[in-house]
């Protein structure tokens, strides 16, 4: 029996290790910036003006799927989702799912095809109002509950 002893305490700290990385409800916890270690993102204030363009343009065009409160809908993700997060999604990667489409590779949504109309000058905008709303609105955990 004493020679049980070793390994079984190791499975056990190990099953309590990853015990501790999750979350109560089993979901994994907000990640953290690889830089500082924080899982609060340090979204930069965004110009008024871009933003006040960029909800316009998002209402127009990414809403219908993503959500005019950009908490998603049945066949798009929540921008507000910590994916989304700068570090984990950049505004290049917002721009080029919106120019050239994007296979799925966090939900089971489906690819997303290229918004027709959406330019890179108004990406520029669209992201702005997305930062700014992660920026007040904070983050939703991943995955979603």
């Amino acid at each position: 029996m004493k020679r049980f002893a070793a390994p079984l305490l190791l499975v056990a700290a190990v099953i309590g290790v990853l015990l501790l990385m999750l979350n109560g409800d089993g979901s994994s916890p907000l990640p953290r910036d690889p830089m500082t270690g924080r899982t609060e993102f340090d979204i930069p204030v965004q110009d008024p003006v871009l933003v006040a363009e960029g909800d316009a343009l998002y209402q127009a065009s990414c809403a219908s799927c993503h959500g005019s409160d950009l908490r998603g809908t049945a066949i798009g993700p929540s921008h507000l989702s910590v994916i989304y997060n700068p570090y984990h999604h950049g505004d290049g990667a917002f721009t080029a799912a919106a120019i050239a489409g994007v296979g799925a590779h966090h939900w089971r949504l489906g690819d997303m095809p290229p918004t027709a109309g959406v330019t890179q000058d108004d990406m520029v905008r669209i992201i702005a109002f997305i930062r700014e709303a992660q920026r007040t609105e904070g983050f939703e955990a991943y995955p979603p509950r």
